[in-house]
């Protein structure tokens, strides 16, 4: 039973989890539900609580950020497309990370950014044309920073300065900048990682697995270890497939 109204400390809660999440517009209370929005994410979004104990409650109306997230929604009445609940805060507060990191890099917001950005500038010379390309991969990058919340997934590694914004199918190789600044064309990789993809002597199966080139030396293949299991959605597989393809399989051809 959602507590409604919400009492004085089911509120605070809320407020804090939204304002912590990125959600940082109040847009008022119905039914025992705390609406919040934000200026750079896509979608609002719905906190409520049985009690100041929990279970926690979370709806999201965006589909795209639902079909990302991938989690079982709750049996439990309310706004938005889908609900779902949590046991602790601590669990609400990873997911609502999880939620505005999806809502602020989901494939048309960066086109839209670099759009307006690129407005009115010109792409006759090659220093013309580089000076788009760094705005188009800047962008690009912060889009992979927080749709993989800042770590290479395969690594674990978070430091910033060792993380490389990986195109699956090279910006040179797109044919729209949509294509380009998909962010499901694009893997967060440590340094290490991103030189081995980009040289086509890794790339991942359909579930999400390193695939090694017989290209690549034991000492190498060593250094980068096994590597964690990818998670990844049906638009990554189909740049996926065009890595191996296109990429990776040259390697064998060439041995």
């Amino acid at each position: 039973m959602i507590e409604a109204p919400q009492s004085f400390v089911v509120r605070e809660e809320c407020n804090k989890a939204a304002w912590n999440g990125g959600y940082r517009r109040l847009l008022g209370e119905q039914g025992g539900w705390a609406g919040f929005g934000s200026t750079t994410a896509r979608g609002n979004i719905h906190l409520a609580a049985n009690t100041q104990n929990g279970p926690w409650y979370l709806a999201i109306e965006h589909p795209e950020v639902i079909d990302e997230l991938g989690l079982e929604p709750a049996d439990v009445p309310g706004p938005g497309s889908a609900r779902y609940a949590f046991n602790s805060l601590t669990e609400l507060y990873a997911v609502l990370s999880r939620v505005y990191g999806l809502s602020v890099s989901l494939p048309d917001l960066p086109l839209q950014k670099f759009e307006k950005e690129i407005q009115g500038l010109p792409r006759e010379t090659e220093a013309e044309r580089l000076v788009v390309l760094r705005k188009g991969q800047g962008i690009f990058r912060e889009s992979l920073l927080e749709y993989w919340q800042g770590e290479c997934p395969l690594t674990g590694i978070t430091d910033h300065l060792l993380l490389r914004a990986s195109h699956i199918k090279p910006w040179a190789d797109c044919q729209t900048d949509a294509e380009r600044l998909d962010v499901h064309n694009g893997l967060l990789l440590s340094a290490l990682w991103d030189a081995a993809f980009d040289q086509g002597l890794v790339t991942f199966d359909e579930a999400g697995l390193p695939v090694y080139s017989a290209a690549l030396s034991d000492a190498a293949k060593r250094e980068l270890g096994d590597g964690r299991q990818l998670t990844l959605t049906a638009k990554h597989q189909v740049f996926l497939a065009w890595h191996r393809e296109r990429v990776f399989r040259l390697h064998h051809e060439k041995e």
